[in-house]
């Protein structure tokens, strides 16, 4: 004990195969092993990390789970880099909502407060090949709105695309990438949607319609109504289907500021 009577907790010791794990995850990071690229093959880690098979593969067992590589025992290829993705973060949010540390209310109030700086950021920022993406996304809709093989899960995902070619726009990467793992993690809910609506045709028309307002205001510059517009939609979507007690975390994020 110290003279002013403070204490020390005693620390866990950092295991090998953690130590293993931290100096892939930070190659992985940095893009010195871009997506796609393959680590050594599990013989050759062991010799340049001096540690035994067993070490190697539990470190590539932990960078697997974080969706980091794709690893299989014993493949002579080595491990394949997947690197970070919105898979991995759409993930680690599908999580959360299926926990008791968020709901989904709190995970639509963040794509609220996303998609309106992106709207917000795309409007004053977009070039025309963006609004070119956004404009073929939207066409798309359109076709799968008349293709009854096409299903909820194509309409979807070029609602998806939209917003990303939005997040896009906007010139900031995280929000692209936040966009997307957003999506990813409350998609069943959209689809949901589709598929028990009574009329999925009209429902697919009224979204259509509001991607061409969101495109409308982004390509004349007016960034309050393209974020109105973003927060509106998404409470209009979701607000029947949240938590009802986390509810008025919609409503707060709709208001104008």
């Amino acid at each position: 004990m110290s003279a002013d009577g403070a204490t020390f907790q005693p620390v866990e010791p950092v295991r090998a195969y953690q130590r293993v794990a931290e100096q892939i995850e930070e190659r992985i990071l940095s893009g010195e092993l871009p997506a796609g690229a393959r680590l050594p093959a599990e013989r050759e880690l062991v010799n340049q990390f001096a540690v035994g098979r067993s070490t190697v593969r539990e470190a590539l067992r932990v960078l697997q789970s974080a969706g980091l590589v794709r690893s299989r025992p014993g493949d002579p290829l080595g491990a394949e880099v997947l690197g970070v993705s919105p898979d991995n973060l759409s993930r680690a949010l599908g999580r959360l909502t299926r926990s008791h540390v968020s709901t989904l209310g709190e995970l639509v109030q963040f794509r609220m407060v996303l998609d309106a700086e992106s709207n917000r950021l795309a409007a004053r920022l977009h070039g025309e090949d963006d609004l070119a993406r956004m404009a073929e996304q939207i066409a798309r809709m359109e076709t799968l709105k008349g293709d009854e093989r096409a299903g909820p899960h194509a309409f979807s995902e070029a609602d998806a695309l939209f917003h990303q070619a939005v997040a896009r726009a906007s010139r900031n990467s995280l929000l692209g990438l936040c966009a997307r793992a957003v999506h990813d993690a409350v998609v069943e809910v959209i689809e949901g949607k589709i598929a028990t609506a009574v009329d999925a045709t009209a429902w697919m028309e009224r979204s259509i319609a509001h991607h061409r307002q969101v495109l409308d205001a982004i390509r004349s510059g007016d960034g309050e109504r393209a974020a109105r517009l973003g927060r509106q939609a998404l409470y209009d979507y979701y607000a029947d289907h949240v938590e009802e007690e986390t509810r008025e975390l919609l409503t707060a994020a709709l208001e104008d500021r």
